[in-house]
């Protein structure tokens, strides 16, 4: 990893109240607030793929939005290739966006269902000045060609095509600004199984003859632990456990990702480990003092309930590997107690 990271998150905060009823305001009741991200911070080095994972309210797509804009971050930075993307307006910020792009979990989403794919494949290179007029059908061919779609898409509309399509369709537009970071929100978890391996073989093609940077997020272990380099495990709008994918899948320091591993089948479907988590779970709207995962951890002590841990540096193979947890960074060298390898 290079000493400058393309992209540093530091502090994100984002939350957002809830709908407020005319019956609230009559009682004069304040709206409920959602705390959707609280004190992020994650680093992206040129040429890494960072892998995010969390259960559904983690704030994982909320990181994502906030780092390209499409929500305003309440605090907190973002440094992208060196330029504070927060401060960016105008041509800075337009300029900033084409060299990040993302990729969607719908691509209905972001594909105009009225626009021909060459048309749609071409757009953003031609406002972004990239191609000149009369260049977007050959520009449009070789970008859906490099995803797998032949000419003869160029001029189909989205609704004609397999949602594995459509989403690399998706893809090639994204790619048609040659950015510098590419972030995939879910992108294959809404596919079929096989569709999803051959999506995650396109990507991992993609960043190697491209060099492309990526933040890949997604709730399946799985694809993460194809894909990235490294990876953050996100719980109730924090980061808890960051490090080597391979180190921390092989000794996670946090009992929130020890359950996630223990939840998740093994492959030849031989055993399914029961988590040993409690189902006393907050929301982001009643996130208690202290660890956040005390309500849940078979490991709480009661320093946990009145104490945020600090992310701290673990014993690891490959160095880089940090935990947010009281008991389990204790001593990286230690099995805690509560936690077996054994099928229940």
């Amino acid at each position: 990893m290079t000493a400058e990271p393309l992209l540093s998150v530091t502090g994100l905060t984002k939350r957002f109240a809830d709908k407020h009823s005319l019956a609230d305001r009559l009682r004069r009741r304040e709206p409920a607030v959602l705390t959707a991200l609280d004190g992020v911070d994650i680093s992206v080095a040129p040429g890494e793929t960072l892998g995010v994972v969390g259960e559904s309210g983690s704030g994982k797509s909320t990181l994502a939005r906030c780092i390209v804009r499409l929500h305003e971050p309440d605090a907190g930075s973002v440094i992208f290739d060196g330029k504070d993307m927060l401060a960016a307006n105008g041509a800075e910020l337009r300029a900033l966006c084409r060299d990040l792009q993302m990729v969607y979990q719908d691509p209905y989403s972001s594909l105009n269902p009225r626009l021909r794919i060459g048309a749609a494949v071409a757009e953003p290179a031609r406002v972004h000045g990239l191609i000149d007029k009369g260049e977007e059908e050959e520009y449009a061919a070789e970008l859906l060609e490099r995803v797998g779609i032949g000419r003869e898409g160029l001029r189909r509309f989205p609704h004609e095509f397999s949602g594995g399509q459509r989403q690399r369709i998706a893809i090639a537009r994204s790619l048609s600004v040659k950015p510098k970071l590419l972030i995939a929100d879910e992108a294959v978890s809404a596919l079929d199984v096989s569709i999803q391996a051959q999506l995650l073989a396109l990507l991992e093609e993609i960043r190697r003859d491209l060099g492309l940077t990526m933040i890949f997020i997604a709730h399946q272990l799985a694809v993460i632990s194809r894909l990235a380099d490294r990876v953050a495990i996100m719980y109730l709008g924090r980061v808890v456990e960051t490090g080597a994918t391979a180190d921390v899948f092989a000794n996670p320091r946090h009992p929130y990702t020890k359950a996630l591993l223990e939840a998740h089948p093994e492959i030849d479907g031989s055993r399914v480990r029961k988590p040993a988590v409690r189902s006393d779970t907050p929301t982001a709207f009643s996130i208690s003092s202290g660890c956040r995962f005390h309500t849940r951890c078979p490991l709480a002590e009661e320093i946990c309930s009145r104490v945020d841990p600090p992310e701290v540096e673990v014993a690891s193979s490959r160095g880089g590997h940090r935990s947010a947890c009281h008991v389990m960074t204790r001593t990286a060298a230690t099995q805690p107690a509560g936690f077996t390898d054994e099928p229940s």
